[in-house]
């Protein structure tokens, strides 16, 4: 059977170039991107429709009039913005879910990728090597309503057998899209002020240790992770996805090997650095290796070489 891609939330840095890779894929006319406002670019060939996931009845007739095998929802509020407006983001992020779950039973639409995050972890869950299986206590929003659809999922795929497919993902670099409001977003940032201005004022401590993931590997993980046969898949939850984890001062001297005049400074006091406080230093993706053969390819020199690379011929 023909697969037809439905990716409900296509702009966000993930989603835009996620979908690049599926169109290569599969083909333009059968992977159709939405979210609530256009793009700033469609290219020609390209299926977009603009959507609210919170509106059950448009989501409902998007799904009808396309008719996908299988959905990518990634529409949801991050970390940090989740802090500023956490009732929008419980809202966004667990409602938006909730629609597209049930129109999938509805509608008969069996495959599902719906993201979590690293932010499900929390102050008591292991700092080194979290596990799959650990304390989890996240005290972001963000964090919590990602616990929630975790269970969610699972519950969905038990109960009524839907083929729900997820991955923690960890902070996200890449050069195409800027920051989207994300704790980890510092490491993405950092590389367009090192081009721009030769200096970064991060506003995470030097010594503060995330686990992170170039988009590259993120991209084919995710389409590694549709590809697997159901039967392997052991998790119903969400598979711990790991890349490489480094510090702030790890990065901008990673950096200076290439910019060797770039300055790095630190801001006190802001709020992203509890959540990051909050969260793993690195991850075990022990399930993901074993279950549907995860490997990361990019370390820290080489994401580092990638990026400035180019981001130095398109700033």
């Amino acid at each position: 059977m023909k697969e037809r891609i439905i990716m409900i939330g296509a702009n966000g840095q993930i989603g835009s170039e996620l979908a690049v890779a599926l169109r290569q894929k599969f083909g333009n006319e059968n992977v159709i991107t939405s979210d609530i406002r256009p793009p700033a670019e469609l290219k020609s060939g390209e299926i977009f429709e603009t959507i609210n996931v919170l509106d059950k009845d448009a989501v409902k007739a998007l799904l009808v009039k396309y008719k996908p095998t299988q959905i990518y929802l990634l529409a949801a509020m991050l970390s940090a913005t989740g802090e500023q407006y956490p009732m929008k983001a419980w809202d966004l992020n667990m409602n938006g879910l909730l629609n597209v779950l049930d129109l999938a039973l509805e509608l008969g639409i069996k495959k599902i990728f719906w993201p979590s995050s690293i932010a499900v972890f929390g102050p008591n869950s292991p700092k080194q090597h979290t596990e799959q299986y650990c304390v989890m206590d996240p005290n972001s929003i963000y964090g919590i309503s990602k616990l929630a659809g975790e269970r969610l999922c699972e519950y969905y795929h038990q109960k009524y057998g839907l083929d729900i497919r997820s991955v923690r993902y960890p902070g996200i670099i890449s050069w195409k899209t800027a920051p989207g409001g994300g704790t980890t977003d510092y490491a993405v940032h950092i590389f367009f002020e090192a081009l721009r201005q030769g200096k970064y004022a991060s506003f995470l401590s030097e010594n503060t240790e995330l686990p992170m993931l170039y988009m590259d590997d993120a991209v084919r993980g995710t389409i590694e992770l549709m590809d697997a046969p159901a039967e392997q898949l052991s998790i119903r939850s969400s598979y711990n996805l790991a890349g490489i984890s480094f510090t702030p001062a790890m990065i901008a001297e990673e950096i200076k090997k290439i910019l060797p005049n770039f300055e790095m400074s630190y801001v006190e006091n802001d709020p992203r650095q509890a959540i990051a406080d909050s969260w793993p230093a690195s991850i075990d993706d022990a399930y993901a290796r074993k279950d549907w053969g995860w490997q990361p390819t990019f370390d820290l020199e080489a994401m580092t070489k990638d990026m400035i690379e180019n981001l130095k011929t398109n700033i």
